[in-house]
């Protein structure tokens, strides 16, 4: 009947063993591997948690369908095996899972677990190579200098150099703006009193005293 539970642990990630733990599928994320030039495929292996052991509602309905009893007899069955389970530990047998591990006591009593290794995935690791773009550039913002990053490739050898940029002036734009609008001004004042060369100034008259 390990075949079943082996199964169901496969497609389901995890199975949980009253009175002892739970062994779960672990994932391992892809890695580079730079000396062999590639990228290896995410890895799986078992792992043993002894905190948690209460297996779930749909672990007994799938075993109840393999075994094909009622439910009420698949929780008996499964709670009589993982007590013959927790008996055969404590007398400090060895407890070999085919193909998932082997349950065992250490000196201080405590239920360890040794996983039998990576599982099969069928994954190949893929060709990857490392591609250095030589004699390229790029201009990135620092606080507020420009600054110029390129990298040079000589016999195989990727050098990087910074260059700091000045800051681009601009004051001829504020000088063009300022200007237009003084010429606006000046063309509004000459709208108001007409283009005449009093419109520009002091109209006041001094009497002569006649």
């Amino acid at each position: 009947m390990t075949e079943a539970l082996t199964s169901y642990l496969l497609q389901h990630k995890s199975i949980s063993i009253p009175g002892l733990g739970t062994v779960y599928i672990e994932r391992i994320p892809a890695q580079t591997d730079f000396i062999n030039k590639q990228i290896l495929p995410p890895s799986y292996h078992f792992r043993f948690d002894k905190y948690f052991d209460a297996p779930d509602k749909e672990f007994f309905t799938y075993l109840a369908q393999q075994k094909d009893i009622a439910d009420y007899e698949a929780i008996k069955w499964y709670n009589e095996w993982a007590y013959e389970l927790r008996n055969r530990l404590r007398t400090d047998e060895v407890v070999e899972w085919k193909g998932v591990g082997a349950l065992k006591k250490d000196v201080s009593g405590d239920i360890i677990f040794e996983a039998a290794g990576a599982i099969p995935s069928g994954q190949k690791p893929a060709p990857a190579v490392r591609v250095i773009h030589s004699n390229t550039q790029h201009t990135m913002l620092v606080g507020d200098r420009e600054v110029t990053r390129e990298i040079v490739s000589e016999e195989g050898v990727a050098y990087e150099y910074e260059e700091e940029q000045p800051v681009k002036n601009n004051w001829w734009i504020y000088a063009i703006i300022i200007g237009a609008i003084a010429l606006s001004i000046i063309f509004f004042n000459f709208y108001q009193n007409g283009f005449s060369t009093s419109g520009t100034g002091n109209q006041q008259h001094i009497g002569t005293g006649r």
